[in-house]
């Protein structure tokens, strides 16, 4: 008889442990796409084949970042934009996590309550803005509250579907144990859902930045937002490029972060991409 030693199986290879090396050569490549634009971008309009004064190259529209940053308009719009989309997207996550969680477990809430968001989530952002500015008036509460509305949704979406294609053979093997409802919840269903409530999260993120646009129409005096309408009516396209450049530094940044911060709730995962 063969041995264990004779088994032609092998065991699946460990996922090596991350270098600061692989870490560096991920963000180069990143930077691959963007740096081969900006060289383009440049390239075209001092060859001639774009319009400088509507597409202006990156070379001017880094001034302008610059001479924003050093008058510190940079930052202070910055700064505005930030701390709205941060308190709108705590609000939004807490309540779409909650009705998620609400809907996915209890049928009886799914078939009350889920027809009806379903519609609300098909009104467009702009939509609310007049009728928050009527309930909230125009200072800070309707923007952060637009922003959450933009939040809440895809993580309700997320959290409920994640809850309702829990297997339901983890659900029995649970109860052959005689788990508890508590344990149940913290054991079986937070694992096996927190993947995809964590995604539903970058999402809605994703979309707080989005929404934080239309809500700095909103009578707004500082946020990027401002600066985009800003430019739009004194025609500075730099200024424009600025800010939507501007958003997206800032929205990769907080995806990071968020990324980073979530990363150790996932740590027990064995995915494939581990060992790609």
């Amino acid at each position: 008889m063969a041995g264990p030693e004779a088994d032609d199986t092998k065991a699946a290879p460990k996922p090596r442990r991350e270098t600061v090396w692989d870490q560096g050569g991920r963000v180069a490549l990143g930077l691959i796409l963007p740096l081969a634009l900006v060289i383009g971008w440049e390239s075209a309009v001092h060859t001639g084949l774009a319009q400088g004064r509507l597409m202006p190259p990156p070379s001017r529209i880094a001034v302008t970042l610059y001479d924003l940053a050093a008058s510190g308009d940079l930052w202070m719009h910055v700064q505005a934009t930030l701390v709205r989309v941060a308190l709108g997207f705590a609000f939004g996550a807490v309540a779409g996590i909650a009705a998620g969680a609400l809907t996915g477990a209890l049928p009886t809430a799914r078939h009350i309550l889920d027809p009806t968001l379903q519609a609300l989530r098909a009104v467009p952002s702009l939509a609310w803005v007049p009728l928050f500015i009527l309930w909230l008036g125009i200072l800070e509460t309707p923007k952060v509250a637009l922003i959450a509305v933009g939040v809440f949704f895809p993580v309700y979406i997320g959290v409920a579907g994640a809850i309702a294609s829990v297997d339901r053979k983890l659900i029995e093997v649970g109860r052959i144990f005689r788990l508890s409802t508590l344990q149940l919840a913290r054991r079986i269903l937070l694992p096996a859902v927190l993947p995809a409530t964590l995604t539903a999260l970058r999402t809605g993120l994703g979309l707080g930045f989005l929404f934080v646009v239309a809500a700095e129409l909103m009578g707004a005096s500082e946020g990027l937002g401002y600066l985009l309408i800003d430019g739009q009516q004194f025609s500075k396209a730099d200024q424009i490029l600025a800010a939507i450049i501007a958003f997206a530094i800032l929205g990769k940044l907080a995806d990071t972060v968020l990324v980073a911060v979530t990363r150790p709730l996932t740590r027990w995962q064995d995915t494939a991409r581990e060992t790609l």
